[in-house]
Order: structure tokens, then sequence, then C-alpha cells
């Protein structure tokens, strides 16, 4: 089990509708943070930064680092979504969903691994569209897909540094985030859960150790 009171987390993609409340459940389980985003305003310990640039992840946590002496955990819940087939989603698009969905969580994990002590995690929240591509949505779902190869590839990796390494795939969630697409328009989405209740079963995965958390673990 995993104690988050006084533990040292990084969140990144702090202002999104998901990585808010999971910074506001973490800070309630006492834990210390710093909090980072593109353009974030908190009462925790801030770093702003754009992950799609090269050295971002790189510095945003050696200042975590530097802030509080060292870092347990890391919370990665940065993306973007796109809508349209395959035949309308230009290269453009392509690019931008690898880059946040993918190589930047890529970027944080190769630091994360030289950064981290024994018994730290690093924590992907993904999407159910990695196990489960939808039509209309494969570009998307292909960007999600490769983020949870690389997770069950590092997870294997990180085992003799003893670094968890978890996998978050939750159902449609109601952050918002398919009303903002880099592409296409969402099509009809049933009911989503709450944003609150997704990041409390996130919590959760931090706390009881667990590494993968798929769309059949939320209710």
């Amino acid at each position: 089990m995993t104690t988050l009171d006084g533990a040292r987390i990084l969140v990144f993609g702090a202002s999104g509708g998901l990585g808010g409340p999971v910074v506001e459940q973490l800070a309630n389980a006492g834990a210390r943070l710093t909090v980072s985003g593109r353009s974030v305003e908190s009462e925790h310990h801030t770093v702003n930064a754009d992950l799609t640039l090269p050295d971002s992840a790189r510095s945003v946590i050696a200042e975590a680092v530097e802030h509080h002496g060292g870092l347990d955990g890391i919370v990665i819940a940065a993306g973007v979504v796109a809508f349209g087939p395959v035949t309308e989603v230009d290269d453009d698009t392509v690019d931008e969903l690898l880059l946040l969905n993918y190589l930047a969580p890529l970027r944080v994990l190769r630091e994360a691994l030289t950064t981290l002590g024994q018994g730290g995690f690093v924590l992907n929240i993904s999407a159910v569209v990695a196990d489960k591509p939808m039509p209309n949505m494969g570009a998307y779902s292909a960007s999600k897909a490769a983020v949870t190869a690389l997770l069950k590839s590092v997870r294997t990796e990180a085992r003799k540094s003893k670094i968890r390494i978890v996998d978050v795939r939750p159902p449609h969630t109601e952050t918002g985030l398919a009303t903002r697409p880099i592409a296409g328009q969402a099509p009809k989405l049933p009911q989503g859960l709450t944003p609150e209740a997704v990041a409390a079963r996130i919590v959760a995965a931090i706390v009881d150790d667990e590494t993968d958390v798929g769309a059949d673990q939320f209710s």
C-alpha cells in the first residue's frame, strides 16, 4: 500500500477536466504537489510548461525534484483528442495526437526512471479506446494503444529499480475534452462518468499499488 500523506507527487495536465479533480483528491489525502500545464493557476507549487516541447518533461521534473527534495510519484493527465474517418485525418493532426498522447509520456517515463527512487510510481491516464478502438476515432485510438504498449514494456524494465508503472484506461468521462477536439467533431456519446468518480478510482489505484486499470474496473 502506498501512503499519500506527505508523498511528493507531480501532476502533468493539472488544469484539465480530469487532472484538476486528481490534484484535489491527492491534496485532500495529504500529498505535497507540483502541478504542471500550459497555463495553471494553483495554490500548489506550479511549473507551467508545454509537453509538446522536447525538453519540457525533463525541466518540469527537475524543478519538482528541486522544490520537494525528491519525488515519490508522477501522474500524467495531459492529452488531446481528434475525431473523423481516417480519410479525413491529416498528418498534422496525427502528429499532434502522437506527440502529446504517446511521445510526451515516453519522455516523462525516460526521465522518471532515472529520477524516482524505489517504491516510486508513474501513472498515465489513457482511455478505453486503447483496448476498444472506435470508428471515426482511429488515429486517437491508435495513439492511446501505442502508449499502453509502451507502459507494458517499461513496467518490466522498471522492476529492477522497483518503480511502479500504472496504466489507467477509464471509460468515457465528462471532462469536456470531447468538446475541444484538435480536429473533427465528436459523435454522439453516451453519458460518461463524473471526473470526480474517475479521479477517486485513480487515487485508489495509487494507494492500492495497482498497475493496470481497464475500463471495466470503473463504475
